[in-house]
């Protein structure tokens, strides 16, 4: 915690309807502090992915510049957030043997255990973003959540490992950069999102994380505190707001206010002799349109998407394992009664998730479940950074430990320098290969 106390991470959210850059720093209670926030109108993104660089560019520049001026610190490199309909999950197991039974498992075995999973050869156009080790297997002995320490020859592992389009990473990277940043990382936006609103007990008995974002809407189940399945589904709240548009026949700008405003996911909760007028174009008629109607128009397309998302439960074989149920968050979780709907179509106990959990006092302008992501990126980046400098610590501690054989004197030191030598070329070896 020393190590990052002073550090200051950036979480870039490139969404399909805003792009909001959250600045923050941890306290000295671990809570995050959220030292200043900009957000700009995302124009160049649809369902999750670039489509039109300037826009977009453009929009991360203008919310960088307001990010800076509120929380006065100058902004260089970001954790940018990656979705899309192009993400997929496959599961994979990797083995390492070890040169030595009775040498304790180092976190370089681990490394080098994940970093070999980034080779494995993918489909053309695809590239691995993440790879998420799940349980670790140590001379058959399964089911190990951490192997540092102990003694083995075979180090097994599950991964989880997230895969994406090359250009769709491409073009995240080639907007960052044109804004004259730079990428510290590239997260998965649901993993990012489970960060900010589920709490540690939640992942260990089950729970199903579903972001509902403009234009995707994110899936990650839980077990046992480890991700066990990711998926992205290309509907959103966007999606939603068309459908207003096209059944009222009105501009785009009046069906999201109206989906805002007086929106609900049931449309036996709303009102039926409630209408609202809307003005009309130019000089036209203004035009009465029944809320009760309105929910009809929401709900249809907010079940659609629930079923999307109880497929991807039912597909990842955990449907009733999951004893804390569904947490909603993104945007789209703001949509009055959508907790019900969601309770009513799965059978599965639902909360709305607010990314206050981690949150320091007086951060009240981003605990919106709209920012869930936003916050993520932030706490990714400070996991990510502790355990950069753990592993530089552990490699200083290892180099101090190597040198002690030659301060040895008489045979025993003389045996030690060999076995030393002897592992050095080893090792070698094994990374040649």
């Amino acid at each position: 915690m020393e190590s990052t106390r002073d550090e200051i991470v950036v979480g870039l959210d490139i969404g399909t309807t805003k792009i909001a850059v959250l600045v923050g720093r941890k306290t000295e209670h671990g809570k995050l502090e959220i030292l200043g926030m900009g957000k700009a109108e995302s124009l160049g993104v649809n369902r999750g992915v670039v489509t039109h660089i300037t826009p977009t560019v453009e929009a991360i520049e203008k919310a960088i510049t307001m990010a800076e001026e509120k929380s006065g610190v100058e902004i260089g490199e970001v954790n940018v957030g990656i979705a899309g309909q192009h993400i997929k999950s496959l599961q994979h197991r990797g083995v390492r043997m070890r040169n030595s039974f009775e040498d304790e498992i180092t976190h370089d075995d681990v490394d080098a255990l994940i970093n070999d999973m980034y080779k494995l050869v993918m489909l053309p156009g695809e590239r691995i973003i993440d790879v998420i080790p799940q349980e670790y297997t140590v001379d058959n002995e399964q089911g190990i959540q951490d192997p540092i320490g102990m003694s083995g020859g075979r180090l097994e592992a599950n991964f989880h490992i997230i895969t994406g389009q090359i250009a769709a990473a491409g073009n995240i990277y080639k907007c960052v950069r044109k804004a004259g940043l730079e990428v510290s990382n590239l997260i998965l936006e649901p993993l990012a999102s489970a960060d900010s609103v589920l709490n540690n007990e939640e992942k260990e008995a089950g729970v199903v994380l579903v972001d509902i974002g403009g234009g995707t809407t994110d899936v990650a189940i839980f077990k046992e505190g480890i991700i066990r399945h990711t998926a992205v589904i290309p509907f959103g709240g966007n999606i939603i707001t068309e459908d207003i548009k096209e059944g009222c026949t009105i501009i785009r700008k009046q069906a999201e206010q109206l989906k805002v405003k007086f929106g609900s996911a049931l449309a036996s909760e709303a009102s039926t002799n409630e209408v609202v007028v809307i003005p009309g174009l130019r000089g036209r008629e203004p035009k009465e349109i029944s809320v009760q109607n309105l929910s009809h128009i929401i709900q249809a397309r907010m079940e659609e998407i629930i079923e999307q998302v109880f497929y991807e439960i039912k597909s990842s074989g955990y449907e009733n394992k999951l004893i804390a149920g569904i947490v909603v968050t993104g945007g789209g979780s703001q949509l009055r009664h959508v907790a019900q709907l969601f309770e009513f179509m799965t059978g599965m106990d639902t909360r709305i998730g607010y990314p206050t959990e981690h949150l320091a006092k007086g951060a009240e302008e981003v605990t919106s479940p709209s920012f869930a992501t936003g916050i993520g990126l932030i706490l990714k980046g400070f996991e990510r950074m502790e355990r950069a400098n753990r592993s530089e610590s552990n490699h200083v501690a290892d180099e101090k430990q190597e040198e002690m054989p030659k301060k040895g004197r008489g045979m025993g030191g003389f045996l030690d320098i060999i076995k030393g030598m002897s592992k050095e070329f080893f090792e070698d070896k094994s990374l040649e290969q």
